[in-house]
């Protein structure tokens, strides 16, 4: 049944980190209250929020209590336990639903729904024992990239394999976890598509966007992504179609692989704003956090226009190594904007930030960024 959850009522959200930030930025223009949830204090969603819980996912009594004092839950992290999920749903309405976060935080259950219902995706077998495995290389063959089911992310917790010298230590690294292998993918490029889905199934997306990682970390986006008009709508119809199959509510990235010869592969899915969607906050009409906020609170979704062409630049602490940044160097072009998340400590890799900038065109606004974040 679908609510409608008004300005002046209470978010609550599971999960404190730079995507929950600038969803709390969003309900809070709009008038909501929010409310965070997670592990840690003084945390980047904490800051802008109006109540920071900190309580470990596991204790239900602080979960109960949090889902009594809102009117309605989302995510801005996928890795919650089932349990807690659950917890919360017995109290009060839960967008994305627990069954989606279920599904989308474990790989093996996430390409086995993807199998299921017929989406392209690369060749995968399932892995829990060093047999299976020798087994399993052998029919997919040499390069696979062998990953952890659960709780990988950037790169972390997969190893390449390329021949089979490299099973044992691969299977090893693992620690005794369910895995699966995947046929190596020769791709030409990643790309995404941020999209968003009401409680009365109405769909808008920002169309293709084209990410290049660095250290297997989202380095730069930029839209429009350049590929064909018949790649475009087949990666926006699929992701349609995924987000009807799972009957989702909220805001939703379908990451796709574009390889060699022109086919798309659904690589991943995140079941909350993504990283690749930066660059809809400010330079869209409606940011993929406004569009979160509207579906899990049943108001009409807006229209994902872009101004003009966009590009997102990640900040990441290796670029604190030498001291504080040059920041009026970097906002020396008046077409960047400066997107900080409030992190305390910067650390190699973690992402502390993000440059955005509009131009007349993607690769324009994607040289602007660059020279910005070399600026620093």
């Amino acid at each position: 049944m679908m609510r409608t959850i008004l300005p002046n009522s209470t978010i609550g959200v599971f999960g404190s980190g730079q995507l929950g930030r600038m969803f709390a930025i969003e309900a809070r223009k709009m008038g909501y209250r929010v409310h965070t949830f997670s592990p840690e204090s003084d945390t980047p969603t904490g800051q802008v929020a109006d109540v920071e819980t900190t309580a470990a996912y596991e204790d239900l009594d602080h979960v109960r209590e949090f889902a009594k004092s809102v009117d309605v839950v989302t995510f801005e992290f996928e890795n919650v336990p089932s349990k807690t999920v659950d917890a919360a749903s017995e109290i009060v309405d839960v967008h994305p639903k627990g069954e989606i976060l279920h599904t989308t935080q474990n790989r093996l259950r996430e390409k086995t729904f993807l199998s299921a219902n017929g989406f392209p995706i690369a060749p995968f077998r399932h892995i829990n024992t060093i047999d299976n495995l020798y087994r399993a290389a052998d029919t997919l063959g040499f390069p696979s990239v062998l990953k952890t089911a659960g709780f990988g992310y950037d790169g972390k917790g997969q190893a390449k394999l390329c021949e089979h010298s490299d099973i044992d230590p691969a299977f090893d690294a693992m620690n005794g976890g369910d895995s699966i292998l995947e046929a190596f993918v020769d791709f030409e490029k990643e790309v995404s598509v941020v999209c968003a889905r009401d409680q009365a199934g109405n769909f808008v997306h920002y169309g293709v966007i084209e990410n290049e990682h660095a250290n297997h970390i989202l380095d730069v986006s930029f839209a429009p992504a350049v590929v064909s008009e018949s790649l475009f709508k087949e990666a926006v119809e699929v992701a349609r179609s995924i987000a009807e199959s799972l009957d989702y509510v909220g805001t939703l990235c379908v990451e796709y692989f574009l390889t060699s010869d022109e086919r798309l592969l659904v690589n991943e899915l995140a079941p909350r704003p993504h990283n690749s969607g930066h660059l809809t906050f400010g330079p869209c009409v409606t940011s993929q956090f406004e569009q979160q906020v509207r579906a899990v609170c049943g108001l009409p979704l807006g229209p994902a226009d872009f101004y003009r062409s966009a590009a997102m630049a990640n900040l990441l602490g290796d670029i604190w190594s030498a001291g504080e940044p040059d920041w009026a160097a970097a906002l020396a072009d008046p077409r960047i904007k400066l997107h900080l998340y409030g992190k305390a400590e910067p650390k190699q890799g973690r992402k502390m930030g993000h440059l955005t900038a509009i131009a007349d065109t993607a690769s324009d606004a994607a040289g602007r960024v660059r020279t910005a974040r070399s600026a620093l």
